[in-house]
């Protein structure tokens, strides 16, 4: 089991088959997602294929993540709290000056992301929107939307199956309002 400890986030590589599970240790925790094909980092996931080709905003079990090339990238094999986000991008340090009005430094998740994935030389502008898995946006029948605290609770968790070779970016989210207000780790595990 691997921790990313509150306001962090992990970089790693996943083959083809392995399955990794993204687990909410203490309940109403975000994290932030990101992929890249590890044999070719210009093909990542891409939000707009997956909702398009998947016929839904609500992606969870038995939905796939596919890649800006129309390729799968990964099919959600078990999800355990059912709600998800792929509406928003990471929150970023100017989230946190124009949303939350903070002019101090604040950890994000697009900061945990590209500075994790340094080491396999991707860089900050290259960061996709993520996959948030644990996520609770809502949204009214005129498109406004409105993030909730999650819904996950304790020991809730989401298995992945890679369908490529992967390199993966994970957080466990800095934005207060998609956390309920506080913030815990996240954990995960890589299984063959």
């Amino acid at each position: 089991m691997e921790i990313i400890e509150k306001q962090s986030g992990a970089a790693f590589k996943l083959k083809k088959g392995q399955l990794l599970k993204v687990i909410d240790p203490k309940g109403e925790q975000v994290s932030d997602m990101v992929l890249f094909n590890a044999d070719d980092k210009r093909e990542k996931i891409s939000s707009g294929k997956t909702i398009d080709f998947e016929e839904s905003i609500l992606i969870t079990k038995a939905n796939y993540l596919w890649s800006n090339r129309s390729n799968k990238m990964m099919e959600i094999l078990e999800d355990t709290n059912g709600r998800n986000d792929f509406l928003l991008a990471p929150c970023s340090p100017e989230t946190f000056k124009i949303m939350y009005s903070n002019e101090e430094y604040h950890p994000s998740c697009f900061e945990n992301l590209y500075t994790n994935l340094e080491k396999f030389g991707i860089e900050p502008d290259e960061i996709p929107t993520a996959f948030n898995i644990f996520m609770n946006v809502q949204f009214d029948e005129f498109g406004k939307i409105s993030v909730d605290p999650p819904l996950s609770k304790a020991g809730d968790y989401v298995t992945f199956e890679a369908k490529m070779d992967l390199i993966v970016g994970l957080t466990a989210c800095s934005a207060e309002d998609s956390n309920g207000g506080s913030f815990k780790p996240i954990h995960y595990e890589i299984l063959d």
